[in-house]
């Protein structure tokens, strides 16, 4: 009995299927996600760079897309390279430890998101419902306690939500059909019972996603009402075109994470939950600083600022 006990907990590594298409398939996949996960990592560092070099970007508002851009680095980084490798072998194996690893980063990340999001729309509901006190309530030491707020909560709450998983037994196939080691489908090859792993992902979808959505529809609700009220149509549309963006990203980000983890349909096809994981995972960190940069003047005066004075030296 001991040394079936022992078996029981001598898996080392798992195996993700990814996309088990035809290979022509898997080599589009390849490159479409080289060049996905490129320009993430370059449009994000650009608008890092030019918050913090560009003076007109020394705003509560750019101050938190850069905080966000930061986050789109991560967590495409933690997946995407071993996404590729995946495509190329057909699969791939990763350690036991570089699952829990994956998974963690994963979590930071993820969590960070949506604590910020609910922050950026808070941001907006003073900026619009409240300008007269914007400068004295938004602080620059304000903003960066919410931020650094927002890392801690992720990072503490992410190692809570990695250790329970790692504790369970895993004795039968160690194939996941994913693409990354996701808890869902960890959950899923698990022996053990998955009863506190439920309920502990179940508790911390309240505070962390249902809460936070909450708070974002309440805050764009009398965002909305004080935009109606505004006399000229110019005034309104210049109050919404600084919102429309943060809720763009926000209903992106927060339907899938709903689809996936708060209200997954039953009989869900791993097909589908891959496509809305690679929705948050490797479309939302690409689209985001697209959508922030198109649509705002003040980003496109600061790339055109920057471009001009590199080439005048």
């Amino acid at each position: 009995m001991d040394t079936s006990n022992t078996n029981l907990t001598v898996l080392t590594e798992f195996f993700l299927l990814g996309f088990s298409d035809n290979q022509l398939l898997r080599i589009f996949y390849f490159f479409l996600f080289l060049v996905i996960f490129s320009g993430t990592i370059c449009g994000n560092l650009l608008i890092i760079t030019l918050v913090s070099t560009s003076k007109i970007l020394h705003t509560p508002m750019y101050f938190f897309i850069s905080q966000l851009s930061i986050s789109d680095i991560l967590l495409p980084t933690d997946i995407v390279p071993n996404l590729l490798h995946i495509l190329l072998n057909n699969g791939g194996t990763i350690s036991f430890i570089g699952c829990m690893t994956q998974l963690y980063f994963f979590s930071v990340s993820e969590v960070f998101e949506c604590l910020l999001l609910t922050v950026m729309s808070y941001d907006r509901y003073v900026a619009i419902c409240n300008p007269l006190r914007y400068t004295s309530i938004m602080t620059g030491t304000y903003c960066m306690r919410l931020a650094a707020m927002c890392w801690l909560i992720s990072i503490i709450v992410s190692f809570v939500d990695t250790t329970t998983p790692s504790m369970l037994i895993f004795c039968g196939p160690n194939i996941i059909d994913h693409f990354f080691c996701d808890l869902v489908p960890i959950m899923e090859i698990a022996c053990s019972d998955t009863f506190v792993v439920q309920l502990e992902m179940y508790l911390l979808s309240f505070p962390l996603v249902i809460a936070p959505s909450i708070i974002i529809i309440v805050c764009y609700i009398n965002i909305t009402g004080n935009i109606l009220r505004i006399p000229s149509s110019t005034g309104r549309q210049k109050a919404f075109s600084t919102c429309s963006s943060h809720l763009i990203v926000v209903s992106i980000f927060y339907w899938s994470m709903f689809g996936v983890y708060v209200f997954p349909t039953r009989g869900q096809s791993s097909a589908i939950s891959k496509i809305l994981s690679l929705l948050y995972t490797v479309f939302t960190p690409f689209i985001n600083p697209i959508i922030y940069s198109l649509r705002n003047k003040d980003i496109r005066k600061a790339v055109q600022y920057t471009v001009t004075y590199i080439t005048w030296l």
